[in-house]
């Protein structure tokens, strides 16, 4: 048995999250949805699941295309969107650490750059 907190959780797609399911099946394994009290391990708890999975792809769609129809008007008025550059000189510095041995962390909090993604980032694409 594996438990999972929600159905949403585990994939985005109704086709994803009944192919998952088959799998689970298939090497004798059965689910249950910690949120929505659902045991796939009778008839009626795979219908459920079958269910909430379509709910859940629904409501997937629908944040989509919200925040699509939130991004088109910023788009039109000239909004850069994204991530925010970071400085030349930071990114020299960044590489200058990181030759020198400094793990990503510790170059993070010396520069004060935010999080390590940012680090990361700048490394990846020297």
């Amino acid at each position: 048995m594996i438990a999972a907190w929600s159905v949403d959780r585990l994939g985005r797609s109704l086709q994803h999250l009944v192919g998952f399911l088959n799998e689970l099946r298939a090497l004798g394994c059965d689910l249950y949805l910690h949120q929505q009290a659902i045991d796939t391990t009778t008839p009626s708890g795979r219908a459920m699941f079958q269910m909430c999975s379509v709910f859940a792809e629904f409501e997937r769609e629908m944040i989509r295309e919200r925040v699509n129809a939130g991004l088109a008007p910023a788009r039109e008025e000239g909004t850069k969107l994204g991530r925010r550059p970071v400085k030349p000189a930071i990114e020299a510095r960044i590489l200058a650490l990181r030759t020198k041995g400094m793990g990503i962390l510790k170059i993070g909090k010396t520069l004060g750059v935010g999080s390590t993604s940012t680090v990361q980032r700048v490394i990846a694409a020297a």
